[in-house]
């Protein structure tokens, strides 16, 4: 079995490697011409959107051709294939996904998963989809795992500014507006559903992040926990929120790590937050 995901799981170039995983692009339109998430650094991406304010580049996600033209690449090592991708809450990619996994029949056997996540959280599932294909494990077992990560993952984060989504269209200009005025910073976390939910407003990002660490706290209480803090271009605040974490959560694996640019578009560089799962739902692969 083969595993197919997208850039949104913001895997490693070695994570990939390793795990012999093959990565869908999604891309990012600027002005001047379209480039995928995948051929473009964080602080490319970041000086780029910071030069072209008050515009900002959209995002698109790779066409129903392009994935069937995965899916028969990969299906010459091996027909059956698991392809998993960013929330269809949040993105439209699985569906092109699904039309590709049609066109490529009968070359290619694909198998769909929505991990009604992105970013940390999806990286969670399709490193277990990879693990678990490795060992053996049948698809039922597998997709039973994966519903158990997906039940216990919490990506959560909180931004310095709303003036990203608000001009991508993903929250609306008046709450953006006053959340401007009164210097608001949200914590969103990525709901049940697979879609964004407010869990409170904080006058700071220091504030913001006490928030983060109190949700966890109440979720997870002393369970241990993999943690990947995840952050734009916002280093020093990761720093924070990780020490942060350390000191009131039992952690017993800790990682940072940046997000994908395609996401960040949506963001801007001042993101800062966490996917957070229970080590003990990776019992036997990690």
């Amino acid at each position: 079995m083969k595993i197919v995901t997208d850039c949104a799981a913001d895997l490693s170039a070695e994570e990939l490697k390793d795990l012999d995983i093959q990565q869908a692009p999604l891309y990012i339109q600027f002005p001047e011409g379209e480039v995928s998430s995948i051929d473009i650094s964080a602080d490319a991406f970041y000086d780029r959107l910071e030069a072209m304010r008050p515009n900002i580049p959209t995002t698109a996600m790779a066409s129903s051709g392009i994935f069937a033209e995965i899916y028969r690449k990969v299906a010459k090592l091996d027909k059956n294939i698991f392809s998993l991708h960013i929330s269809s809450g949040l993105s439209g990619t699985i569906n092109a996904a699904r039309a590709g996994g049609e066109e490529a029949k009968p070359e290619a056997n694909v198998d769909f998963w929505d991990t009604l996540t992105l970013s940390g959280g999806e990286r969670f599932q399709v490193i277990t989809a990879a693990l678990a294909a490795k060992a053996g494990w049948t698809m039922r077992a597998i997709q039973e795992r994966l519903a158990k990560i997906r039940e216990k993952t919490e990506v959560i984060y909180t931004l310095d500014t709303l003036e990203y989504l608000a001009r991508g269209g993903r929250i609306g200009r008046v709450k953006a507006m006053a959340g401007a005025i009164l210097h608001l910073k949200p914590v969103i976390r990525v709901d049940t559903d697979g879609k964004y939910s407010t869990v409170t407003t904080a006058r700071t990002i220091g504030k913001g992040m006490s928030a983060i660490t109190e949700h966890l706290l109440n979720k997870y209480s002393n369970a241990p926990l993999w943690v990947t803090v995840l952050h734009g271009r916002f280093a020093d605040k990761a720093e924070e929120l990780s020490n942060e974490l350390k000191e009131k959560l039992n952690i017993a694996k800790l990682e940072v790590m940046r997000i994908s640019p395609v996401l960040g578009v949506h963001t801007g560089p001042g993101i800062v937050g966490a996917a957070v799962v229970p080590v003990e739902v990776m019992d036997g692969l990690m």
